[in-house]
C-alpha cells in the first residue's frame, strides 16, 4: 500500500473520542479503535509537519513488542492490528486504518507516566546537573551526558494531553495513584525495560530510556493492563550500540533529531510552531523505519 502523510482522521460514522498529540482515538462501544497519525511533536507542541508513515511505526512497533515481551508480565490493551477484525462499521475506512490503528480493550489511565531510565539524558540530564539526582534518585558525583546508570532507575511524571509533562518523585506519584499501586507499576516498568533493553542489545540498539502507561480495567478496577504504545522511536531514545559514545549526546533512531534541529534554528518553544524542511522529514522517517526494521526484523507493512 503506497506510503501516504495522515495529520488528522474524521471517520464519519465513528465517535471521535478525543485527539491526543498524536493519536486519534475513537469509542466503539465495546472497545477503542486508536488511530496513530503522522503528526510529531517536541518540546510539548506538535509541529507543523508530519513524518510520512510514522503512525505505522508505532503501531505495529508496540504490537511487536505486546506480542514479545509484555504477555506474561503484565495484560495489555492490544486486541488486534488487523482491520479485517475491527467491527463491521470500521470497514468504509479499512484503507487509512490498514498499519496504523489498533483495536484496544477500554481502561481506566492511570495519571501517571511510567519512565525508566537506564542512561543519563534529556530531562533526567538537566536534573541532575541542577541537583545531583533525578526524580529523588540520589546518583553518583561526575557522570556525563549518556553515561551509564549504576542501575535502571524509575522516573514517573504527571501526564498531559497537551503541554509540559513533569518529572515527579516516586512518593508523589505514590500520592497521585496510591503508593502500594506505584510501587506495581515501578517493579512492572524495571522488568518490560529490561526485557526491551536485553532484545535490542542483540539487534545493536541501546534503549537509554522509555516511558510507559498503564490503566485499569475490570468491573471493579482491580486489573492493571499496560495501554497506548511500547518501546517506540516516540516514547523511547533508541542509539546505535556499536557508535555509542558516553560523554556527549548519541545519534538516534528517534525524535531526537527533530529536537536537535529545533533546537539548531533557536526556536523559542512557543507559537507559532515551526514546519520541517523536506530534509529532516526525509531523515527522521529513514531514522523510524530503521529502528522498526532492527528490532522487529521485519519490513513495515505500508
Amino acid at each position: 500500500m503506497a506510503s501516504s502523510l495522515v495529520l488528522e482522521t474524521n471517520l464519519t460514522g465513528l465517535t471521535l473520542q478525543r485527539r491526543g498529540k498524536v493519536r486519534d482515538v475513537y469509542d466503539l462501544g465495546e472497545h477503542l479503535l486508536i488511530v496513530a497519525t503522522d503528526r510529531i511533536s517536541a518540546f510539548d507542541y506538535v509541529l507543523g509537519s508530519g513524518i510520512p508513515d510514522k503512525g505505522k511505526v508505532l503501531t505495529q512497533l508496540s504490537a511487536f513488542w505486546f506480542e514479545k515481551i509484555v504477555g506474561d508480565l503484565v495484560p495489555h490493551h492490544l486486541v488486534s492490528i488487523d482491520v479485517a477484525d475491527f467491527p463491521a462499521e470500521t470497514r468504509p475506512h479499512h484503507e487509512i486504518l490498514h498499519g496504523r490503528s489498533m483495536l484496544v480493550r477500554k481502561t481506566n489511565p492511570l495519571q501517571v507516566e511510567c519512565v525508566a531510565r537506564g542512561f543519563l539524558s534529556g530531562s533526567g540530564l538537566k536534573d541532575y546537573n541542577k541537583t545531583g539526582a533525578v526524580c529523588g534518585h540520589a546518583l553518583p558525583a561526575g557522570l556525563r551526558d549518556s553515561d551509564r546508570l549504576p542501575s535502571p532507575i524509575f522516573t514517573p511524571a504527571t501526564k498531559a494531553e497537551s503541554g509540559h509533562d513533569e518529572n515527579i518523585s516516586e512518593s508523589t506519584a505514590g500520592d497521585i495513584v496510591g503508593h502500594a499501586l506505584i510501587a506495581k507499576l515501578r517493579d512492572l516498568t524495571l522488568a518490560i525495560y529490561a526485557r526491551g533493553v536485553a532484545h535490542a542489545e542483540t539487534c545493536g540498539i541501546i534503549i537509554a530510556d522509555t516511558k510507559f502507561e498503564f490503566g485499569l480495567a475490570g468491573p471493579d478496577n482491580s486489573e492493571l493492563v499496560l495501554i497506548d504504545e511500547v518501546l517506540t522511536p516516540d516514547s523511547s531514545r533508541f542509539w546505535p550500540k556499536a557508535l555509542y559514545a558516553p560523554g556527549q549526546s548519541q545519534p538516534s533512531y528517534d525524535k531526537q533529531f527533530v529536537r536537535d534541529y529545533l533546537e539548531d534554528i533557536q526556536w523559542n518553544k512557543q507559537p507559532p510552531v515551526p514546519a520541517l524542511p523536506d530534509d529532516v522529514i526525509a531523515r527522521t522517517r529513514a531514522k523510524y523505519f530503521e529502528a522498526y526494521r532492527l528490532l522487529s526484523g521485519r519490513e513495515l507493512d505500508v
